[in-house]
């Protein structure tokens, strides 16, 4: 059984076409898992007039898109779970073609990156998550023309949550405090900081671009100043969760400290962002006392 985890917020203009995209293709032993996160459009009750069929789980507030997912995970019963945004809509033979890649997956394989094309027919939007020197994350090929150059499969380092599939074994095998992906992230970098997680369990990710999908992009309308705060204060939660202080000395000094000083200039949101990493590295720290003196 495929589980597909679907998230949704105001995701009214969205949602049918994604569903569609979905149950069009009649993937045998589908099970559909949709997580509204309060919205106030109609978005939930659209979904239980027309799509019965789903499960759905309705939150009275915004809850963000780690704990969303992690909600419609443990609801999951597949061995593979597919999380999807709500703007996202899968190309013809989806499940198809990733069957053929399932079947043959050696056990340490764990996530799998579809080839995600953005609005623009032909225009990547991430074909996997990457990692520079500096420490920098980004969708590989984003904002390029596909010319063939990404019709390879080859190992990355993560995946982008928007349209990813997950082996629901090693789910389990990462949990942290009964979380899958970190809650206090709310939305952004959670998939870095889970495919990081992965990869230090010796579990793998790989891109697969037979199987294709479209993304619209920000459909929750989240305004770039929130954003850019969040990815500032959850990309050092990532790197306090996962890295170690020798790594991260070049990377703090070249890229960290002269971006921080430019945020703080024009958004006043990135020295919160800056108090909330200290609270959160606390919270590892106590995190790692109890864990050590567990028998």
């Amino acid at each position: 059984m495929i589980s597909v985890i679907i998230l949704t917020l105001n995701s009214i203009k969205f949602i049918k076409p994604c569903i569609d995209s979905v149950l069009s293709q009649k993937p045998q032993g589908l099970e559909l898992i949709i997580v509204d996160n309060c919205s106030n459009d109609g978005t939930a009750i659209f979904i239980k007039k027309n799509f019965p069929q789903a499960i759905l789980i309705e939150n009275k507030l915004n809850l963000g898109a780690a704990k969303a997912r992690n909600q419609g995970i443990e609801k999951a019963r597949g061995e593979w779970i597919v999380s999807l945004d709500c703007d996202v809509v899968l190309g013809k033979n989806f499940f198809c073609n990733m069957e053929s890649i399932l079947k043959v997956l050696p056990s340490e394989i764990g996530l799998i990156q579809p080839k995600i094309f953005g609005q623009e027919e032909k225009i990547i939007y991430s074909a996997g998550i990457a990692v520079s020197f500096l420490r920098r994350f980004f969708d590989i090929g984003k904002g390029q023309r596909d010319r063939g150059q990404f019709d390879k499969t080859k190992y990355i380092f993560g995946v982008c949550s928007a349209a990813a599939l997950y082996n629901k074994n090693m789910l389990n095998d990462i949990k942290e405090n009964g979380d899958y992906f970190d809650p206090d992230f709310f939305f952004l970098f959670e998939d870095v900081d889970l495919s990081w997680r992965a990869q230090k369990k010796k579990y793998r990710a790989v891109f697969y671009p037979e199987a294709v999908c479209y993304h619209h992009g920000n459909s929750s309308g989240t305004p770039g100043k929130l954003r850019q705060y969040l990815c500032l204060r959850n990309r050092y939660y990532t790197l306090l969760k996962n890295d170690s202080p020798v790594n991260y000395a070049l990377p703090f000094i070249f890229y960290d400290l002269p971006r921080l000083i430019w945020l703080s200039v024009i958004n006043p949101a990135a020295l919160k962002a800056v108090g909330e990493a200290r609270v959160y590295n606390s919270k590892l720290r106590q995190l790692k006392k109890i864990q050590k003196h567990e028998p």
